[in-house]
């Protein structure tokens, strides 16, 4: 009778056990349904305050969203600073980037909080593949335009302000264009030509908008990036590379289409 009461309080003992592992176990999985979490990431010349419209849309939808404000001096510091944001969610982040900001969310995004990417109006390269060198072979209208890219001395980029609005900004208000124009985050060229060590896009979904009348990068490149990544594409007809601040509505709509069904 001893040796059975104790075997029977072992083998309760052991489904204790057993239940409390697996509960933990449970709980240690990421959560699934809806994605609450959005990180912005802007792009080359401009700061985190373009995404203001988007922000807003996607905070009165219940989103908990924030912005990440990159250095601009190197691909390294900028997925560094992106990297800091994302440390700080607390679950599932769908990552979100414009322009050169795609390459960075491209490389941050194999950060075990992100669960989906989206890209807008935004370059896409795989490991060891740099955005300048893919540039080349699907030109913009603005990289064949003389005098519209300016460099520094000692090394950084801007948009020449007479060609800004024009290029970056044709369906926003004039006066709000030109403010951007003298407005801008100079950009170290280097970050356009170094190549990536990690590409998130081929093991994580993403969603994809093309910006049909783009002059900072060819749609036609956009297209490429979504179809070899597999994107939930949505292409924009009419609209400029400021496609996130001219079309707050439908960027926000994919932006959180991303974070209804990245899990599923």
């Amino acid at each position: 009778m001893k040796l059975s009461s104790f075997a029977a309080s072992v083998v309760a003992l052991s489904a204790c056990l057993f239940a409390s592992t697996a509960a933990n176990a449970q709980d240690a999985q990421p959560a699934r349904g809806p994605v609450k979490n959005i990180v912005l990431v802007h792009g080359a010349w401009v700061d985190g305050s373009g995404w203001q419209p988007v922000y807003d849309i996607l905070k009165k939808d219940g989103y908990h969203v924030t912005l990440v404000q990159e250095p601009l001096t190197s691909l390294e510091d900028d997925v560094s600073a992106t990297r800091r944001v994302l440390d700080l969610q607390n679950g599932p982040t769908i990552l979100v980037g414009h322009s050169y900001g795609g390459s960075i969310i491209t490389e941050a995004g194999v950060h075990p909080n992100v669960v989906g990417l989206v890209y807008v109006a935004a370059h896409a390269p795989n490991v060891g593949e740099d955005e300048g060198a893919l540039g080349k072979g699907t030109p913009s209208f603005t990289a064949q335009q003389a005098g519209a890219i300016e460099k520094t001395g000692d090394g950084y980029t801007y948009l020449n302000p007479a060609d800004f609005p024009k290029d970056f900004a044709a369906d926003l208000p004039i006066k709000q264009a030109r403010f951007e124009a003298h407005a801008q985050m100079l950009t170290a060229a280097k970050v356009f030509t170094t190549p990536l060590t990690a590409a998130a896009w081929t093991s994580k979904p993403s969603w994809g908008i093309v910006a049909g009348d783009d002059k900072i990068i060819n749609p036609d490149l956009e297209r490429w990036y979504y179809a070899r990544a597999h994107s939930h594409t949505t292409v924009i007809p009419g609209a400029s590379h400021s496609v996130y601040e001219s079309r707050p509505q439908q960027v926000a709509a994919v932006i959180e289409d991303a974070a209804q069904h990245a899990q599923q």
